[in-house]
């Protein structure tokens, strides 16, 4: 087989491994809708009409909104979730082709290219991502084309180049406003060329030019972010406010007591990245050659100011570093690169994608949180007296059963004198105890909580009479317990879910 056959057949099983991995079950949740952000985006998209295109809602652009409005053929609930997660996974498809390209402009090599690349397709986090009918698809693609056409733009100006990236900075910024670092790569690149040159005019006037067309796309494809502006300015506020830590909210304790930066590295690189490809990304920054040191830059710099920039947030989730997830295997190439022994490279590479492997895992069974409710069901007795946790999205999918569930409200239940008497009173009767996912006690796990830490301590450790009688879990990650990433990690799309029975009569 010629070499030209051999790079079409390879090239072309790396696209269909990306829309594989992506596209796989997408209705995750089995008709469930388990996913805040998707379900926000689609409340918006329902009150929406051709009359009145104004979302209401402004924690994202209007962009993402008006491609899914005007691409659903049925408005309801459930086709609107699907579209979302449609768009998010072609994105992230896409993304496959221009991480490729961005790789080209630093390797000659095909073997590396391709391998490259393969690590890229089984990032658990993208793979993750691309299932969420929310923005990070999008955004990381459009980071993605502003850093390879400013390469482009580098190697050789064209006008082109400059008209294409300020129609991606543009489309990034009517997505989510925070994407204004995606201009990074842009300013970046036309620094480097012009003041070489020491025509400062030219690079002011391409500045202009560039950042004016960016604003002119921004405000075409978000135009309520000014036609109604003091909506907008409300909901960027309550948001800043939200991710600054000045408001507590309680959807965000798991980050008391966090530390920016370090919080990444521990709670969600190894696990939307993998250790093993976080190994081979510090060993590529060691061997990062001196050549091309304009275009390593030029990648670089754009990635450390956006996790510089959102790493010292008090809000942490992991949709936050979605975009720059690309620069471990980016990395990771550069010590690929020197490993010319093949039974040696292809091994690593192999334990490389098994974590994303491992993670599609996911997609290959029903939602657990189904198969528990089929075995509540069963299992039960009739009449029995449940309690479980209120603010999970959607409480279980019980559907008809026999038995009386109370969803409780732990998140109010340390200062409320009445709510405890409540809890007491049901924990006395209760027949059994079901922890639907690690929100609770994971996020409770400190002085500021001492009640509802307590009460879990002494839950798991059987100083209250129940005990353990069934765990549902879906074995997604290699060699880590996902229930130590950040929650959204794990709480979405596969929580795990313990059950315990009462052994005796509970002494207040």
């Amino acid at each position: 087989m010629s070499s030209k056959k051999t790079f079409k057949l390879f090239f072309f099983l790396l696209l269909f491994l990306a829309f594989f991995t992506r596209f796989i079950k997408l209705n995750w949740g089995d008709s469930y809708f388990f996913h805040p952000d998707e379900n926000n985006m689609v409340t918006a998209i329902l009150q929406m009409d051709k009359d009145n295109l104004n979302p209401n809602f402004f924690a994202y652009g209007q962009f993402p909104l008006y491609l899914t409005y005007f691409t659903t053929p049925q408005h309801t609930f459930p086709s609107i979730t699907l579209t979302l997660r449609f768009w998010s996974a072609l994105f992230s498809s896409f993304s496959v082709l221009f991480f490729y390209l961005i790789l080209s402009h630093f390797f000659k090599n095909k073997k590396i290219l391709f391998l490259t690349t393969l690590l890229f397709i089984f990032l658990p986090g993208l793979i993750q991502s691309a299932h969420f009918g929310t923005t990070e698809s999008l955004l990381s693609l459009l980071f993605l084309i502003n850093i390879y056409l400013s390469l482009k733009l580098l190697d050789k100006y064209k006008v082109k180049y400059l008209f294409f990236l300020s129609l991606s900075s543009g489309l990034a910024l009517a997505t989510k406003i925070s994407s204004f670092l995606f201009l990074t790569p842009v300013y970046l690149s036309l620094i480097f060329l012009f003041s070489k040159k020491k025509n400062i005019k030219n690079l002011i006037k391409r500045l202009s030019i560039f950042t004016f067309l960016s604003l002119l796309i921004f405000l075409l494809f978000s135009p309520y972010n000014f036609l109604d502006f003091a909506s907008f300015w409300k909901s960027i506020s309550y948001e800043l406010k939200v991710a600054t830590g000045q408001l507590k909210v309680f959807y965000t304790r798991q980050f008391l007591n966090t530390s920016p930066y370090l919080f990444q590295f521990k709670n969600i690189f190894p696990y939307a990245i993998s250790i093993p490809i976080l190994i081979l990304s510090l060993f590529g920054i060691i061997n990062l050659p001196k050549k091309k040191s304009k275009k390593i830059l030029l990648v670089l710099t754009p990635v450390i100011i956006f996790f510089l920039y959102q790493g010292q947030l008090f809000v942490k989730w992991t949709r936050f570093m979605t975009p720059i997830f690309f620069i471990f295997p980016f990395l990771a190439a550069f010590f690929l690169n020197k490993i010319k022994n093949n039974f040696l490279l292809f091994p690593i590479i192999f334990i490389s994608i098994l974590p994303g492997l491992f993670f599609l895992n996911i997609y290959f069974q029903p939602d657990i949180r189904l198969q528990a409710s089929q075995w509540l069901k069963s299992n039960l007795k009739n009449n029995a007296q449940v309690i479980s946790e209120s603010n999970n999205v959607l409480n279980l999918p019980l559907g008809q059963h026999n038995f009386q569930v109370f969803n409780f409200d732990f998140y109010n239940l340390e200062n409320n004198p009445q709510l405890k008497q409540e809890f007491q009173k049901y924990l006395s009767t209760a027949d059994y105890i079901i922890i639907p996912s690690r929100r609770v006690f994971k996020n409770h796990h400190s002085p500021n909580y001492p009640y509802v830490e307590k009460y879990y301590q002494d839950l798991f450790s059987q100083q209250l009479p129940f005990k353990k009688i069934k765990e549902f879990k879906v074995k997604n990650t290699f060699l880590l317990n996902s229930e130590n990433a950040e929650e959204t990690y794990s709480v979405f799309d596969h929580p795990t879910i313990r059950i315990y029975q009462r052994l005796g009569d509970y002494e207040q």
